[in-house]
């Protein structure tokens, strides 16, 4: 038994050796929140969406830009719903159903975001979100942050601050 027990020392020992100083890595995730429009899928900051609220109903406000869908209580606070296909210059969904309401927040306002789908909330590593590639679109330049593989989908990852910027400046 020794001479096994010796054998084992010196495999372990050189496996020491060779292997070098083991590394911790504690690599910092961040929260997403993946939904889609259609076939394509997108993605925002889970800081920046408090709420995914099931089928709400939206009162309609007349005289407004064909983004707004309406109004929505939000046990007892008045928010606004921004039809995000709109915003990002997508043909309407024609009826979609199981649509969602994300509620998002950054520091320039407040609004209820209409999806087609919400797909998934998860952490993702920080190191997932690649530099959005030269090929977006002109127009979504400006908005997406970066791209995410998730499920077989190239996911752009949106700056919600930068979308609601422009909304209230009247750019999207």
């Amino acid at each position: 038994m020794s001479e096994q027990a010796s054998a084992l020392d010196a495999i372990l020992a050189r496996k020491q050796q060779t292997a070098g100083e083991v590394v911790s890595v504690d690599e910092a995730l961040v929260k997403l929140v993946f939904f889609s429009l259609g076939e394509q899928w997108y993605a925002f900051h889970g800081e920046n969406i408090s709420e995914v609220l099931a089928e709400s109903e939206v009162f309609f406000l007349p005289g407004c830009p064909a983004s707004l869908e309406g109004v929505i209580n939000v046990r007892g606070d008045i928010e606004s719903v921004i039809r995000l296909r709109a915003v990002l210059g997508l043909p309407d969904s024609n009826g979609i159903t199981g649509s969602r309401i994300l509620l998002g927040q950054a520091r320039a306002m407040r609004s209820g975001i209409r999806v087609d789908r919400v797909e998934e909330v998860i952490d993702v590593q920080e190191s997932a979100i690649q530099p959005p590639p030269h090929t977006i679109p002109e127009h979504l330049r400006p908005i997406v942050l970066g791209i995410v593989s998730f499920r077989e989908h190239l996911v752009h990852l949106l700056d919600l601050e930068r979308i609601f910027e422009d909304y209230r400046a009247g750019l999207r």
